[in-house]
């Protein structure tokens, strides 16, 4: 599968230098180069590229600005390019495949592109499985169940980013024990820590395996492996004992959703 990729800088030898760089790589195409900000938002509406490797601090329009004016389209994989080593957090928090400090690293190129290639892979078998599941929808609208059902598990992530007190936090899914949402901020808690996200709840829910994680209230997601009692309630309400010994309500409307899971 060719990559095709655009490549955003202001400085002309910096692009040049890049492009020495991913020379080697026989399946990355550079089809563009912007020098601006405005350019690259027109290039990668029109191109509709799959990787963009994107200068930050640019006059005028800086790489955050351009992530944030092509939202309104399926936006490309990002990699920053930077010169400081201070703008790695709100790299991240753009959820960019990776940044990458100037003059760039062969090695660290090399990670990158990896990194590149593994999540075009996932997002294209997550296309296609969507695709399948809209012509059965159509033909066979029982199958359409059954293969949700089924879901693969690569979808999901397995790692999550979190921002807190200035550090980056990279925070393995499966040793969450419970979220809680607080307005559009989410308190993820691992057992032993706990870390505050901004982001809301519905998005959050979209990022992790729906048969591991359940809400079980309306402010409340719980990982389902990390159960070990349930205690019953007053009011048709019921608590759920993490490995950690903490509890966690279960609302009503939610308890039918929980017994599916919990033996």
């Amino acid at each position: 599968m060719t990559i095709r990729t655009i490549i955003v800088d202001d400085e002309k030898l910096a692009i040049q230098g890049l492009q020495l760089r991913l020379e080697p790589f026989e399946d990355v195409e550079i089809i563009e180069t912007c020098s601006n900000g405005r350019e690259a938002i027109r290039k990668i509406k029109t191109e509709k590229p799959d990787l963009v490797f994107l200068d930050i601090q640019m006059p005028g329009f800086d790489g955050f600005s351009v992530v944030k004016g092509v939202m309104e389209i399926d936006p490309p994989l990002f990699v920053f390019v930077t010169a400081f080593e201070e703008h790695a957090i709100r790299a991240f928090e753009a959820n960019a495949v990776n940044y990458l400090m100037k003059p760039v690293d062969e090695d660290k190129l090399a990670d990158t592109v990896a990194r590149v290639r593994q999540r075009l892979a996932e997002k294209k078998s997550a296309e296609e499985a969507d695709k399948l599941k809209n012509v059965l929808s159509e033909v066979a609208p029982d199958a359409v169940e059954s293969l949700s059902d089924n879901e693969p598990t690569e979808r999901f992530e397995k790692l999550i980013n979190v921002k807190d007190r200035g550090q980056i936090f990279r925070v393995e899914v499966d040793s969450i024990e419970h979220i809680e949402a607080a307005g559009d901020y989410m308190c993820i808690y691992t057992g032993d820590n706990s870390l505050i996200l901004r982001e809301t709840m519905k998005d959050l829910e979209r990022r992790l395996d729906p048969r591991t994680f359940q809400r079980v209230h309306r402010s409340t997601i719980v990982n389902l492996n990390q159960v070990r009692q349930v205690k019953p309630h007053t009011n048709g309400e019921c608590f759920l004992v993490l490995d950690s010994g903490a509890e966690v309500k279960v609302s009503r409307s939610y308890r039918d959703v929980v017994a599916r899971f919990v033996h």
